[in-house]
């Protein structure tokens, strides 16, 4: 199982995301809610890079099955903005794919 965990601030920001687990939802290759997760949360770390100029500070596991990633704390205002709505689509996309793969993706949130 893939468990997300999406960290909010005091003021309901994303302060940070962690994914890690497998979804063994197919064979090594062939598991779609993995490249699925892959996908939202790097194409999200790439489109913070790209769009606000900002390389997040990630953590990754060796061998997969680990990523963190945490908002600096020193954002001018508008890339914070920018930061927060890529972040918050992220979620939203979490959740959809909860939706429909909860048996292979857990997201939790605090």
């Amino acid at each position: 199982m893939i468990r997300v965990s999406i960290e909010r601030d005091e003021n309901k920001h994303v302060s940070s995301f962690t994914m890690e687990g497998h979804a063994d939802s197919g064979p090594h290759g062939h598991d779609l809610v993995c490249a699925a997760a892959s996908a939202l949360s790097f194409g999200t770390i790439n489109a913070i890079a790209e769009l606000c100029e900002l390389e997040l500070p990630v953590e990754m596991g060796s061998e997969g099955g680990f990523l963190s990633c945490r908002v600096p704390g020193d954002l001018g205002a508008d890339t914070f903005e920018k930061v927060q709505l890529l972040l918050e689509g992220l979620v939203v996309s979490f959740r959809m794919l909860e939706e429909q793969y909860g048996e292979y993706i857990q997201i939790s949130r605090r």
